[in-house]
């Protein structure tokens, strides 16, 4: 991250045209919200943020108590590059702040900065994410979901008719200093994965809102709808977020032992058992919409069976083989969460769950190197392996009664963030879908 000083920023402002400044922040679900201002209000902004109305954010304040103030963060000051480039038109995200100019709870930033600070404390300085976000292309944002193509996993161009479309995304996410690192077909018809470089926490949370942003917008200019729904498609791959994840002490990867079996560190161990014990009650925050559990579903590659392996892609946790002078590229990957979630509130989720299996001395268990989807339901039980629950309405009831949930969201996320999900439960429940009028009304 390249650090910007006031002054630098006003001079690329004046050098370069920008006439517009956006000021991002997210909701509590981790919806962009945005405003623009001026290049002449810049200054003022930059010193004293810009006041806004809270209650009209979804998670925020009430309206009795509703302003708000949004402190723009200097090192995330980026000119928007599919924006005309007269006139231009810049990003910064925000810090949200109190009246009282204090860091206001309800930020989901600010969330992620109290577990980055646990992570302090605890004498680490970094704590690394390499998120694979993928998505799928339709023609348009009806529910026909007609896709683009019907090419497969690394299809060349002539089944990938939306090589061009990754192409200008990757040139706008450079742009904007978020470093690919491969993109390519993805299983599913129509769907894609653009992977970018691993990053501390807060700069990655950052990148993932943006590169959606970025996704999204390049998309809508070549006439084409983008989705990051975990599920759109019956009967096909759905959309996940795969995170790679490290701690580093001193410029060291902490995950890392050259005396142990599979190269993991003690830390490491505790840690990848914390997210395993606590994926469960985590599942709500990495998985928070209804359609996120059409998608955690044996047998379309994504985990549901809480289990770690070496190469075993049924684990919910995967730690890549150690290639002798990779040692930083000792990592443990969660392959549960998908790119519809909040990440400042998912990533302080994964991070706090380790940091307690850290603090708590976890231990980890043996890993599970058989295909979990072939095992019965008896065979699992007997080795002690748990899954994911099957519904938002499960996995909010087991958030609802988690301390580390409700510990890692602060009790303002954690409560408007549980009546959320449990209206948006109820409000699905209740629905009458397709299936049952086409296989019931007919015989009922």
């Amino acid at each position: 991250m390249v650090k910007k000083s006031k002054e630098e920023i006003l001079e690329i402002v004046k050098e370069q045209d920008v006439k517009f400044i956006r000021l991002w922040f997210t909701d509590i679900l981790g919806q962009v919200k945005s405003f623009a201002i001026t290049d002449n209000e810049l200054k003022g902004a930059l010193e004293n943020g810009m006041g806004f109305d809270g209650s009209s954010i979804t998670g925020y304040q009430d309206i009795e108590e509703s302003d708000m103030i949004a402190m723009p963060d200097q090192n995330t000051f980026q000119i928007l590059p599919w924006r005309p480039q007269e006139k231009k038109v810049a990003r910064m995200i925000c810090d949200i702040l109190t009246p009282e100019r204090k860091p206001y709870e309800g930020d989901p930033r600010y969330v992620l900065k109290r577990a980055l600070g646990r992570m302090k404390n605890m004498g680490f300085g970094h704590y690394y994410l390499g998120p694979e976000l993928e998505y799928y292309y339709f023609k348009n944002n009806t529910s026909s979901t007609e896709i683009l193509d019907k090419g497969g996993y690394f299809d060349l161009t002539t089944l990938d008719v939306a090589s061009d479309l990754r192409r200008d995304t990757i040139f706008s996410l450079e742009a904007m200093d978020i470093r690919v690192e491969y993109s390519h077909h993805e299983v599913g018809p129509s769907q894609h994965e653009i992977d970018i470089r691993y990053e501390d926490a807060l700069k990655m949370a950052d990148n993932v809102i943006t590169y959606k942003v970025v996704v999204k917008e390049i998309a809508q200019k070549y006439g084409v709808y983008a989705t990051f729904m975990p599920k759109p498609l019956f009967s096909e791959n759905g959309t996940g977020m795969h995170v790679h994840q490290s701690l580093f002490k001193d410029d060291r990867n902490a995950f890392f032992s050259q005396k142990d079996k599979y190269c993991l560190s003690d830390v490491s161990k505790k840690f990848i058992a914390g997210q395993l014990k606590h994926a469960r009650e985590m599942s709500a925050v990495f998985a928070q919409w209804v359609n996120s559990y059409k998608r955690l579903v044996p047998g379309y590659e994504a985990p549901v069976y809480i289990a770690w392996s070496n190469r075993n892609r049924s684990a919910l946790i995967r730690v890549p083989a150690y290639h002798p002078g990779k040692e930083d590229a000792t990592r443990a990957e969660l392959r549960c969460p998908d790119p519809a979630c909040n990440p400042y509130l998912t990533f302080a989720a994964m991070l706090n769950a380790g940091l307690e299996g850290i603090e708590k001395g976890y231990d980890l268990p043996k890993p599970m190197d058989k295909n979990l989807y072939h095992l019965s339901a008896v065979e699992r039980k007997e080795l002690g392996i748990n899954s994911l629950p099957d519904s938002l309405g499960e996995a909010v009831l087991i958030a609802e009664k988690s301390e580390l949930i409700k510990k890692t969201l602060g009790e303002h996320v954690f409560s408007r963030f549980i009546e959320l999900k449990k209206k948006e439960w109820e409000d699905y429940r209740i629905q009458l879908t397709k299936y049952e009028l086409d296989n019931l009304l007919p015989v009922l």
